[in-house]
């Protein structure tokens, strides 16, 4: 049985009531106390204190102060006015249980109310958080879509002035190299001119030694053919060499090449070109450079760049059905499985990865390290690190 509370005492005023109610040798919190417009209670085991007040009373403006073992309450009133009692006097037990089941059906439905209040409130938080959240990020996409356009303006500028730059470049090319042919096609006038000259004007001795007369028959006048003009050569008759080249594949001659290797590549490349055909039908629609693994993987790595990860694993996974002996094509993969959380796929890809840079030579170095370093991630984040300590062995 409880031990009823009676050592309370009380004081009013026109707004407020004021009770002091000692509760000696326990400690009293909040949750001990209920208070309603009409009724009060404090069970504190063994101690119990109930009291069906006189009129309601603002239960939500209403204080109660904790300390030195009394619990002080600051009750004010709805009306204004002086209360005959603290409590409902002469009221029948059918009347004080209904006013008890009344507040207490009044304080869950109140209490119901708060939740379903402070659940709106949330979601009204959670929707502006949202709209705040879209509008930041549409702010930012709009700043990198002008930054990408401003660079991309200015990269078109330069590629302007430099075209620009080229042809003033290539002009003044072509004008000295016209100006050195005419210099050299005046040079060549002026030693014909020369030539000319000095074979058609003769000098004053050659003159003499021609008028001097001659005896006997065969003698010539100085009209005779010594003083013809001497006439220059004819230029030479053009013509056209054809030159044969051996046909090739490959850009290097054929004394500096590797035949037995070349001829291995290029079977390689046929059987893999078939394959795709035969496979990849569906792929007809692609253009020529999306069905080149290369292409595909710089087009992942650019969307890795941007944050672009579902897209980046969709150009890897096509490069890959194109070409699935690429080890770098499973490695970048791996890296945006990483930032996906598909741990179990990043570390099959690091795997895959490392079953293709065999055998480790210096030159695959670097990648396979990438390759541990990604799959020792993710075990440690499947907190796997038995795994991690295994894989660190193989590699050292």
């Amino acid at each position: 049985m409880p031990v009823w509370l009676r050592g309370h005492s009380w004081r009013q005023s026109g707004s407020a009531v004021f009770l002091s109610l000692p509760v000696p040798g326990v400690r009293v919190t909040a949750a001990n106390i209920f208070c309603t417009e009409r009724y009060l209670k404090v069970s504190v085991p063994p101690f119990l204190f109930e009291a069906i007040l006189y009129a309601p009373i603002d239960d939500t403006n209403s204080t109660a102060k904790i300390g030195n073992g009394i619990v002080f309450f600051t009750l004010y009133k709805k009306e204004v006015g002086m209360w005959e009692s603290l409590t409902l006097e002469n009221a029948s037990k059918e009347k004080l249980q209904y006013l008890r089941e009344n507040a207490v059906l009044k304080a869950h439905e109140k209490a119901k109310e708060e939740t379903e209040a402070k659940k709106v409130t949330k979601r009204e938080h959670q929707k502006y958080a949202l709209e705040a959240t879209m509008k930041l990020e549409e702010a930012e996409r709009k700043r990198i879509e002008e930054l990408k356009e401003q660079e991309q303006q200015k990269v078109t500028k330069e590629l302007e002035l430099w075209k620009d730059q080229l042809k003033d470049v290539e002009n003044q090319k072509k004008v000295q190299k016209e100006g050195r042919l005419h210099e050299e096609v005046e040079q060549l006038k002026e030693k014909k001119k020369e030539k000319i000259n000095k074979t058609s004007v003769p000098s004053e001795e050659t003159l003499k030694s021609r008028l001097k007369p001659t005896k006997g028959r065969g003698s010539c006048s100085m009209f005779s053919e010594n003083l013809k003009e001497e006439q220059l050569p004819a230029p030479r008759s053009s013509g056209t060499i054809k030159i044969n080249f051996t046909s090739r594949v490959f850009p290097t001659a054929l004394r500096e090449s590797r035949v037995a290797e070349e001829e291995e590549w290029l079977h390689k490349q046929a059987e893999a070109r078939r394959i795709i055909s035969a496979d990849l039908s569906e792929l007809n629609d692609l253009k020529e450079e999306e069905k080149n693994p290369d292409w595909l993987k710089d087009k992942g790595n650019k969307m890795f760049a941007t944050g672009n990860y579902l897209a980046a694993v969709n150009a890897y996974n096509l490069a890959v059905r194109l070409n699935n002996k690429l080890p770098l094509l499973y490695l970048n993969r791996a890296a945006c499985h990483l930032k996906l959380r598909n741990l179990h796929k990043a570390i099959e890809d690091s795997s895959k990865a490392l079953e293709l840079l065999t055998p480790p030579v210096p030159d695959n170095e670097n990648a396979r390290v990438k390759a541990y370093v990604r799959r020792g991630t993710a075990f440690c984040q499947l907190e796997l690190y038995a795994e991690v300590f295994l894989s660190s062995a193989e590699h050292f």
